[in-house]
């Protein structure tokens, strides 16, 4: 579905490509130096070794806490998932990058779909899908989901200020984060069920 959409970007639907090289014109116009220094950190929380480091990290915090390797894998299989997905789409669909001066230099990539976006939403997502399940207490469970959603939503706004991406390759990189995310958190469930593990919060409800 992605190198689909990514054909028909780039190729019947080249209206779309035109329209969103003149909306990167217009991101690039806006520029300023405060939102320069506020963007580029934004678009690092996308690189690949942050993203790999913060999923070692909190992997290996949740395997200490859980003892439940399945669990904790889910993070790290959503980003694998996610990049083996974005190497095939870059390199069959091969999108130039928008035509103004970026503000970070490219990776040796295709402009579709975007892997910093991609990668940080399919992290982001695990990490709220598990909070979801594991945190009882209800304002840190909240907070910590509502932070996960907003990293991927900073990191794609960065990506598009910065020159790095047109709209649809941070959509589809969203999508693709999205899809990855519930993947790895859908085969953990299915393993549960069968294994008769359940959440602290489904021992809870059953209890009331």
């Amino acid at each position: 579905m992605v190198v689909g959409l990514g054909l028909l970007i780039t190729g019947p639907l080249a209206a779309v490509d035109r329209w969103e090289d003149h909306l990167a014109a217009d991101f690039n116009r806006a520029r300023t130096p405060v939102w320069d220094s506020i963007t580029d950190i934004w678009s690092r929380l996308g690189n690949t070794e942050i993203v790999i480091a913060t999923c070692v990290v909190v992997t290996a915090v949740l395997l200490w806490r859980t003892r439940d390797w399945r669990f904790s894998a889910v993070p790290a299989i959503a980003i694998s998932l996610q990049a083996t997905i974005f190497v095939i789409a870059a390199n069959m669909v091969d999108r130039v990058r928008p035509p103004v001066l970026p503000e970070d230099p490219s990776p040796p990539t295709s402009s579709f779909p975007s892997g910093h976006v991609g990668a940080s939403t399919a992290l982001y997502t695990s990490f709220a899908l598990l909070a979801a399940e594991r945190i009882e207490r209800d304002w840190l469970r909240r907070l910590v989901i509502g932070l996960c959603v907003l990293v991927p939503l900073l990191v794609s706004s960065a990506r598009l200020y910065r020159g790095a991406h047109h709209l649809s390759d941070v959509l589809v990189g969203i999508l693709n984060g999205l899809c990855c995310a519930f993947l790895a958190y859908g085969w953990y469930r299915h393993r549960a069920r069968e294994t008769g593990r359940q959440s602290p919060r489904e021992k809870a409800a059953v209890l009331r």
